[in-house]
């Protein structure tokens, strides 16, 4: 009897894989799902997880065993596309860009888009005129610090955040600027402030983790 039991446990486990979701504000959320469940399922547990109901803009992506990116798809088994051994790890990203980010009604969706505009612009992959990428760094100074005040930021206090690959001291100081100027009481929760613009950005097709 004990044999069976421990025979039908072993089995069940067996079933069943540990997966690892990075999430855009880089925590992560783990679970434990069926070997046959499909994306889907999966993706539906962190929009539970999140309570994110504007789901279109997102996805999971993956790394294969050859190094190479993919979209998990939903109708497919997890398992399967993943041709590795778990535990799993993927990560939550903006599928698609929405084409008028201020018609976005949830605050968690402008949240996960802002974190997904910051972090392309870190990496250099979001395409902008320098005037528009100046503006969208003054907003996550903003977002990070709040408003500008003299007794906490000195002189090129701008310098010790790192909003792209590389960049020039004009531009530098241009960001400074905006935030110094432009955006004074302007701090909504979340950083998402630059949603009250429009059109600010081209991602380019190269967009990547």
């Amino acid at each position: 009897m004990l044999s069976r039991l421990m025979s039908s446990s072993i089995r069940s486990l067996d079933r069943e894989c540990n997966c690892t979701v990075r999430l855009l504000d880089d925590s992560e959320y783990t679970c434990t799902i069926q070997r046959d469940a499909k994306g889907q399922y999966l993706f539906d547990l962190i929009c539970h997880h999140l309570n994110l109901l504007e789901k279109d803009y997102f996805g999971i992506r993956y790394v294969d065993p050859d190094k190479q990116r993919h979209w998990l798809e939903f109708t497919k088994s997890i398992a399967k596309q993943m041709k590795s051994q778990p535990p799993f790890t993927m990560c939550l990203r903006v599928k698609f860009y929405p084409p008028d980010p201020a018609a976005l009604k949830e605050e968690i969706t402008r949240y996960l888009v802002f974190l997904q505009v910051k972090r392309d612009l870190y990496h250099g992959r979001l395409l902008c005129k320098t005037s528009d990428a100046a503006l969208l760094a003054a907003y996550i100074l903003q977002a990070e610090i709040g408003d500008y005040d003299p007794g906490k930021h000195p002189e090129g206090y701008s310098s010790k955040f790192q909003f792209f690959p590389k960049h020039s001291e004009k531009l530098e100081r241009r960001i400074a600027e905006i935030h110094k100027t432009e955006l004074i009481h302007f701090a909504p929760s979340h950083g998402y402030i630059f949603f009250q613009q429009k059109q600010l950005y081209q991602v380019s097709s190269s967009s990547d983790w």
